[in-house]
């Protein structure tokens, strides 16, 4: 497995400090960026391992929008090799990929968060969103990829994307209820610092990421203190608004910072993300958009081309970032 190339000295560095995030220079950041999504599906479908182009100009491209985080959805067995997947696109051809991109987006002065994003139990192939990180195989996924990513100080890691369908007991310390034994996020935090990796880690809701009304009640352990929520904010998905915003969310991001690691709306407008881009801006709140994908506004994508041209949503949210970062 390659080791990623350390981050010069004085360049991107990430950690949390109280309710925020500040760079090596200790200076509070945000992370404001996009979602590069395909490297939780191309590659157990057999197709390959980025939807799309990972070159160089496509990054250039995402960072003409003044983005400063891109966020990379993971398969699990994809990353490990395991269970049948497509040996040419798993394993360490998979690894030496993601690596290699990582390397690519930070050369391009992003922060890259890597998120855990299709999982399944025992031999099942991961191909589609399920309600909690299983037991069977997440832990060892962070502890593979905490060991390969520890020395790089400007990664954060996203314990599980979307959990749904669970209680928030099941959340923190693992259950049965979804017909196999999941694994908590107490226990994908300790398998993250049990390779010594101190990066700043992302724990999302209930609800698809919806709801942190007990976020901070069922807080795991962190012996790093390195622990922000993360949030998802959709114009489909609207239990949490302004009202919610302020009575939930607010009291959250007073006590650690909030990454909504995924925002958007599915109408070719703005008119929702500019309501929450504007709450989120007055409250120190990070957002990565999705979709950098060319999937078409019923899609979220922000962009009809990998140049970067951008759908009607997307330019929305490209002046948004141009004017403020």
């Amino acid at each position: 497995m390659p080791t990623p190339t350390p981050v010069p000295a004085g360049a991107l560095s990430i950690r949390i400090v109280g309710n925020h995030f500040v760079n090596g220079s200790g200076q509070t950041i945000r992370l404001l960026g996009v979602n590069r999504s395909g490297t939780e599906y191309m590659c157990i479908n057999n197709y390959g391992i980025f939807d799309g182009p990972n070159d160089d100009a496509s990054v250039a491209a995402i960072q003409s929008w003044h983005s400063n985080a891109v966020r990379v959805p993971l398969n699990e067995d994809c990353w490990l090799g395991i269970n049948g997947s497509p040996a040419a696109f798993s394993g360490a051809n998979y690894r030496n990929a993601i690596v290699n991109y990582v390397n690519l987006l930070h050369k391009h002065n992003q922060y890259v968060i890597l998120d855990l994003h299709w999982t399944a139990a025992g031999g099942g192939l991961p191909t589609a969103q399920t309600p909690m990180a299983d037991a069977d195989h997440a832990p060892a996924f962070w502890v593979s990829l905490a060991s390969t990513f520890k020395n790089d100080p400007a990664v954060v890691f996203d314990l599980y994307n979307e959990p749904f369908g669970i209680s928030w007991s099941c959340w923190l310390n693992g259950c049965n209820s979804p017909g196999y034994q999941t694994a908590g996020m107490q226990s994908l935090v300790n398998a993250v610092r049990s390779t010594g990796a101190t990066q700043p880690l992302m724990l999302g809701g209930l609800d698809w990421s919806d709801d942190l009304s007990q976020w901070i009640a069922y807080k795991p352990s962190d012996p790093q203190n390195q622990l922000a929520a993360s949030y998802h904010s959709y114009l489909m998905n609207p239990q949490c608004a302004l009202a919610c915003w302020n009575s939930t969310l607010a009291p959250v991001a007073q006590q650690v910072p909030i990454v909504t690691g995924e925002m958007g709306q599915q109408d070719c407008g703005t008119g929702f993300i500019n309501q929450y881009m504007a709450w989120a801006d007055a409250h120190g709140v990070s957002y990565t958009a999705w979709v950098w994908d060319t999937w078409g506004c019923g899609g979220y994508a922000l962009i009809t081309d990998y140049a970067g041209t951008p759908t009607p949503y997307g330019a929305g949210y490209r002046s948004h970032l141009m004017a403020i970062n």
